[in-house]
């Protein structure tokens, strides 16, 4: 029976790091989790939760530092959830995250591979081109900002510095005309109030802007002073979006918009293809590592220019316009209408002619290919966090592919459907993690596997 009580202090030795960064020790042979603490620490933890296999605590003292401890550059970073990685140095940023893809694959997947150094960025701040914040109000204040670690209390937020200053300058003129106007805001807890969250989405190539206000409601008042606004403070501002979220979800964005200046879209260039951006559609928020990732995805895929590849959850069409470059045809399956519509459009913009883009579910559409006489040499995924589907990897499986390229943003479930793939014959080559989530304990990898 465990002994250890809420509340209790204990001076533990820290041996590695956890999923989300957390520095794991033992008490009594027990796994504690600690808030704050680093790999080759000796820290006092005052215990906060107590789990039957598990403890969970936060840094009271630091008694040995590691040598990657540095003072956070954030002054938000002991309560924002945003980055919880900011007392971390950033070469010891990166070797955590190596370590952790590699650690995932061994333990979950029993997948004993080359895992290379995860590629960095010269400078990892500024990075993201889309920003999304909540909003909320302190007594009469309206505030905007980020959720707590793993809470749903608000941390009001100036200034983000892992966002491009233009998002962080949306932000800032929406607050004020929240204030000035008094406008009401979303209380979650009632289902009551109008306005849910700010995004911003900026084009890093084009310097193109757009505002999203997210809204419990059909429209909102004052409407063209919150307009004026945006064009008199935000340079590049080529639209602004009501996006209606009407249901009690945890979802950010609903499915309708409305355009109440400007466009619908905003463009920008991964490299010298050029993309449409819509409200709705995903975008990798790193552009400057997008094209390192995407680089080495082509890279693994091989490809002389004979290929046939299918690229799976294909999205707006980034990587299979890119794939395109190099292959003989490149199918796009994607389950999103509105995504695969983007596609079309992308690859009509940038005169890909050698792609098509297929609306529905992967297992289905990769077996019809594979009926109607379409043999792919190469198949590309770049699945969601939850990983491939069970039906989705089976039927890839069963068209033979010589080689599979898969983009994962979550190693665990990498770890998981590598391991399916070796039992069906493949081997994993190496994997290379990227770096696209400075400061936070996310981590993006590209593995090549190929046919035994």
């Amino acid at each position: 029976m465990n002994k250890v009580k809420i509340g209790e202090k204990y001076e533990v030795d820290i041996t590695s790091m956890g999923h989300e960064g957390e520095g794991v020790g033992r008490i009594d042979g027990i796994a504690v989790f600690v808030k704050g603490a680093l790999k080759g620490e000796r820290v006092i933890v005052e215990i906060e939760e107590v789990h039957k296999n598990y403890l969970k605590g936060y840094t009271v003292k630091i008694l040995e530092k590691s040598q990657h401890r540095v003072n956070p550059l954030c002054h938000y970073a002991d309560r924002c959830g945003g980055c919880s990685l900011q007392h971390l140095s950033y070469k010891g940023q990166l070797e955590y995250k190596t370590q952790k893809v590699k650690d995932n694959l061994e333990r979950i997947g029993k997948i004993y591979t080359k895992v290379h150094y995860a590629i960095g960025m010269e400078n990892p701040l500024n990075y993201r081109n889309k920003g999304q914040f909540v909003v909320g109000e302190i007594g009469r204040e309206k505030i905007t900002g980020f959720y707590s670690f793993h809470s749903h209390e608000i941390v009001p937020v100036d200034n983000c510095l892992i966002q491009h200053p233009l998002s962080n300058k949306v932000v800032s003129v929406v607050k004020e005309w929240l204030n000035e106007c008094d406008i009401s805001v979303y209380d979650r807890k009632k289902g009551k109030g109008l306005i849910r969250h700010v995004v911003a989405k900026v084009a890093f190539k084009t310097g193109e802007v757009m505002a999203i206000i997210v809204i419990n409601g059909e429209d909102i008042p004052c409407k063209e002073e919150l307009i004026e606004a945006l064009k008199e403070k935000v340079p590049g501002l080529k639209s602004v979006i009501l996006n209606i979220n009407t249901r009690r979800t945890k979802m950010i964005l609903g499915n309708k918009n409305i355009v109440i200046y400007g466009k619908n879209t905003i463009e920008d260039f991964i490299k010298d293809l050029r993309f449409e951006i819509s409200p709705l559609s995903f975008f990798q928020v790193n552009p400057i590592q997008t094209e390192i990732l995407y680089d080495k995805a082509i890279e693994y895929a091989g490809l002389t220019g004979k290929e046939v590849v299918i690229d799976v959850y294909s999205g707006i069409g980034t990587i299979s316009l890119f794939a395109a470059k190099k292959a003989s045809f490149v199918y796009g399956i994607e389950s999103v209408k509105e995504a695969v519509e983007d596609a079309e459009k992308n690859a009509q913009v940038n005169g890909v002619k050698n792609v098509k883009f297929i609306w529905g579910k992967a297992e289905r559409e990769i077996a019809k290919l594979y009926k109607e006489g379409v043999k792919a040499e190469v198949v590309i995924v770049d699945p969601p966090r939850d990983g491939c589907d069970k039906e989705v990897i089976r039927a890839i499986v069963g068209i033979n592919p010589k080689r599979i390229v898969y983009v994962s943003c979550n190693p665990s479930t990498l770890a998981r459907d590598l391991r399916y793939l070796e039992d069906a014959g493949y081997r994993t080559v190496e994997v290379q993690p990227v770096d696209m989530f400075p400061y936070t304990y996310h981590v993006e990898s590209v593995a090549l596997v190929e046919r035994m």
